[in-house]
């Protein structure tokens, strides 16, 4: 089997749109390469290691929930995230030009009516105008926790979730940036697993709720900072 080829379990992930993802898996294994959206090495597990990899985290999101996927590259996860839950409006946020080219084809290409793509980075001020007030943020392979929380928990509402796509050592980054997630307005960090039932590895994600402003938990974690140290 092949990279472009659909594994049994990725029924069960998009349902009846199924699919519209293997056309996606398609589309990444014809241009993604050229493009310099994925490695060569990378045709041959896509379905794996990118698509399904990216769609399981549908069950930590909230039905009907807005979702802004930062720094989407190829489309990972927001793409796959909005083919298996249609109930989703997803923006997809990416600097580079011609990778928001390649967004802007694939989602005429797929019709999917649910998904807009913008150009521009998280902390910029025209992209948070436009996005704030997100019930979730996701990120894949786009910054260690500390600098990705300072991004993209703004984008949140209160009581909004970041869903942060990390590898096996999720939780030593978790251990590691705790203090500065917490200094920018996220709750305790989770790391959970997505997609058990259908992949040979799971997906790892960081969970983290904006519990309050980014104002707010600054000066108390200042505050916290300057009483540990006296």
């Amino acid at each position: 089997m092949t990279g472009v080829e659909r594994p049994l379990g990725a029924g069960d992930v998009f349902g009846d749109r199924v699919e519209e993802a293997e056309r996606f898996v398609r589309l990444l294994g014809a241009h993604g390469v050229e493009r310099g959206l994925i490695g060569p090495r990378e045709v041959e597990r896509l379905w794996d290691r990118h698509v399904l990899n990216s769609a399981v985290i549908r069950e930590v999101v909230p039905e009907a929930a807005t979702v802004v996927d930062i720094g989407s590259g190829a489309g990972l996860p927001g793409i796959p995230l909005a083919i298996a839950r249609p109930d989703l409006r997803v923006t997809l946020v990416e600097p580079m030009a011609r990778r928001v080219a390649w967004l802007d084809e694939v989602v005429e290409t797929l019709a999917l009516s649910s998904v807009t793509v913008l150009r521009g980075r998280a902390e910029e001020p025209g992209i948070r105008s436009r996005v704030s007030g997100a019930d979730v943020v996701t990120a894949r392979a786009v910054a260690p926790l500390a600098k990705l929380s300072g991004w993209c928990l703004p984008l949140l509402r209160q009581g909004g979730l970041l869903v942060a796509l990390k590898g096996a050592s999720a939780a030593e980054e978790v251990d590691r940036d705790r203090a500065e997630v917490a200094a920018v307005g996220g709750g305790a960090p989770r790391v959970e697993s997505c997609g058990a039932a259908v992949l040979e590895v799971p997906t790892t994600v960081v969970l983290i709720e904006r519990v309050q402003s980014t104002a707010g938990s600054g000066r108390r974690a200042r505050k916290d900072q300057g009483a540990h140290r006296g």
